[in-house]
């Protein structure tokens, strides 16, 4: 008897899950819209101004000083409430501790190379040699004796008893960014401690947050007409003829600055398989204004924007990219190193190997903590002179002429090194997914990182910390 067999039945009647829509990329802005556009012809025309008409130029001052000083207003706070929401927004203060500790290796590495690099392309090139300049006939006078004066004042060690700030508001007021991070992790710890107790205040400070940034959006508007003003002024006041006088230091500079910019830190972001020019390129309008305004400081909230937008997790982006503005100087570095050998071989005077090596292990303390402090590069310098007695101080008048020029490449080079740093510590802490910092580098759409998941800890209440959850970051 043949067996039969049940026909298959027919599947349940109902509605086909509909497929997930494919992400739509906004329609780009036309080129003549774009804000890197319109800062780079601010920025010619800065140019053309102060070299063909010196004194409207330099009467063009307070333009550039007056936007500098609009975003500065909004760095503090900026800094505080991406620092706290970060910390808030994390499952475990022991992820904050990892971050920041491994933040401060990277930040030490980069330093170490630019110095030894600075180091190593001043004795090559030799640009101090035949100048002959004797320290006895040089006077210190205006803006680079009060420099000097400063620099004298500090030691080696200042940057770590000026960390801790007298008042808290005294370091908002004062713009001092080293300090506001140490009472902003404290902060930031502190509302983690109390649990749930401070979980309104850390959705509070994420609501507060967007508010400022759009602060800043409506600030940024203005930042083609702050560009013309500080680049008319630098060019009428100091003049195109100074870039000749010390065209080879100048070149060097900025050719070794560019060196450590496309090998050092471009090799880095190689092993993470991710181009240092797309880098460079979404980052181009963050350049144009710093390149503009001679002042990474101006980009500092945007520049975190822009890297939560490369699906970096925000807690690492509000650790890593503020701290790095005090630690991660590899502009300022560069030019420590290079300067100080620049102005022994212009004096004459002899520095052996040991000495050199003296001078780049001082270099390591003296580098720290200025960022944001007006003539930062000259009273770090200053202060590593002083602090080892082997060159002759007033030997900085010697480059004082054309340090405007040169603090536009330092703020460059720092802004790419704490971009691709943030980048390192990231993938560090296995939370960098490259495909899709990829991915946003081609598209230009930003991808913001999810909110960071739970971490494997002990429960509330094990350790003394209770970790209760946390609002999400506001999307800025």
């Amino acid at each position: 008897m043949a067996a039969t067999t049940s026909p298959t039945p027919d599947p349940a009647p109902g509605p086909s899950p509909a497929p997930t829509p494919a992400p739509v990329r906004p329609p780009s802005k036309p080129w003549y819209r774009q804000l890197y556009f319109w800062v780079l012809t601010a920025i010619v025309c800065g140019i053309l101004t102060g070299w063909l008409w010196p004194e409207v130029g330099v009467g063009l001052e307070p333009v550039g000083t007056t936007f500098v000083s609009a975003i500065k207003m909004l760095i503090t706070p900026i800094v505080f409430l991406t620092v706290v929401g970060g910390i808030g927004g994390v499952d475990s203060l022991r992820r904050v501790g990892r971050v920041g500790l491994k933040s401060l290796v990277c930040f030490q590495a980069g330093t170490l190379v630019a110095l030894a690099l600075g180091l190593i392309a001043v004795n090559v090139f030799q640009p101090g040699a035949g100048v002959h300049a004797h320290p006895g006939e040089l006077r210190l006078s205006g803006d680079a004796a009060q420099y000097v004066k400063d620099g004298e004042g500090q030691s080696w060690w200042h940057f770590l008893t000026d960390v801790v700030p007298s008042s808290a508001v005294g370091a908002f007021a004062e713009g001092n960014i080293l300090q506001v991070i140490f009472f902003s992790v404290l902060f930031g710890v502190a509302l983690k401690a109390v649990g749930p107790t401070g979980a309104p205040i850390v959705e509070g400070v994420n609501r507060l947050s967007t508010v400022v940034f759009k602060i800043l959006h409506y600030i940024m508007l203005a930042a083609p007409v702050g560009a013309f003003g500080a680049m008319a002024f630098t060019i009428g006041k100091y003049g195109i003829s100074t870039l000749t006088s010390l065209g080879r230091l100048i070149g060097l500079f900025y050719g070794t600055s560019l060196f450590f910019v496309v090998v050092v830190l471009g090799g880095a972001l190689a092993l993470l398989r991710i181009s240092i020019f797309r880098l460079l390129n979404h980052l181009r309008e963050e350049f144009l204004i710093v390149l503009g305004t001679s002042s990474s400081e101006s980009v500092l909230p945007r520049l975190m924007t822009k890297l939560a937008g490369l699906g970096v997790r925000r807690d690492i982006v509000g650790l890593t990219v503020p701290t790095g503005y005090s630690f991660n100087l590899d502009g300022s570095s560069i030019y420590l190193s290079l300067a100080a050998v620049y102005i022994a071989q212009a004096t004459d005077t002899p520095l052996s190997l040991g000495q050199q090596l003296g001078l780049l292990a001082v270099m390591i303390l003296t580098s720290k903590g200025s960022g944001g402090v007006t003539g930062a590069g000259f009273i770090a310098l200053t202060a590593t002179l002083s602090s080892v007695g082997t060159v002759p101080a007033a030997g900085i008048m010697l480059i004082f002429g054309i340090d405007k020029f040169m603090s536009e490449c330092r703020a460059l080079t720092n802004l790419a090194g704490n971009s691709v740093a943030t980048l390192l510590v990231a993938r560090w802490e296995g939370a960098l997914d490259t495909a899709r910092v990829n991915r946003v580098l081609r598209t230009g759409t930003p991808e913001p990182a999810e909110d960071p998941g739970p971490e494997a800890v002990p429960p509330p209440g094990h350790d003394g910390h209770d970790t209760g959850s946390a609002p999400a970051l506001a999307k800025t």
